[in-house]
């Protein structure tokens, strides 16, 4: 679910939608998690789909590191892609704010972080080298994101939640702990899908 204080919003017709704040999300706060009403599809019944549904299906939804499609039953499935996203993966299941995202802004995400099937060309952006996701970005830049995300639990017991009844409770423990340091936080690149390994 994505966080209350968002709303979908026509950009132009070559992104399309995207997600923007209505009000000030501070750094840390969760933006997205993953709860009940997402859908965890098994790649065999992707696979089996209409060409009509399956097409839509692989656009709006990414992988977990178990192969399986996650399609986000809100408007999370239109956060579009930056090289300099606001948001940041866990490898909880959620979503943080990178840094503060300010009422009016996009919301956005390193698609790098989805386990996309096929690479992903990018619309230019200032200030980075990389034009395109790959499907194994997480492995390597899996140490930037984790850096981010360890910077925004730093202020996660400081901000509202008003998600965190959604966050699954075999990630809340650990979640804690990181939060209270007294654990070092769970690596993003647990969540890879190696595809090599399911052959």
């Amino acid at each position: 679910m994505m966080h209350p204080d968002t709303e979908l919003r026509y950009i132009h017709d070559e992104i399309g939608y995207g997600v923007f704040a209505t009000k000030l999300i501070p750094k840390g706060t969760i933006v997205w998690v993953l709860d009940d009403l997402d859908q965890v599809l098994d790649p065999s019944y992707v696979e089996s789909l209409d060409p009509l549904r399956k097409q839509d299906v692989l656009k709006y939804s990414f992988r977990n590191q178990h192969g399986a499609y996650i399609l986000c039953w809100d408007k999370a499935r239109f956060v579009n892609h930056s090289f300099h996203a606001n948001c940041v993966g866990t490898a909880y299941d959620l979503e943080l704010a990178a840094r503060d995202i300010q009422p009016g802004e996009q919301l956005t995400d390193d698609y790098g972080t989805l386990n996309l099937d096929e690479p992903f060309d990018c619309l230019p952006e200032t200030g980075t080298d990389r034009v395109r996701v790959m499907p194994d970005d997480l492995l390597r830049y899996h140490a930037y994101w984790d850096d981010l995300a360890r910077e925004a639990f730093r202020q996660f017991a400081r901000v509202p939640q008003p998600l965190a009844h959604l966050v699954r409770p075999q990630h809340l423990e650990k979640i804690l702990a990181v939060v209270e340091q007294r654990k070092p936080l769970d690596s993003i690149v647990n969540i890879y899908y190696d595809r090599l390994l399911q052959r």
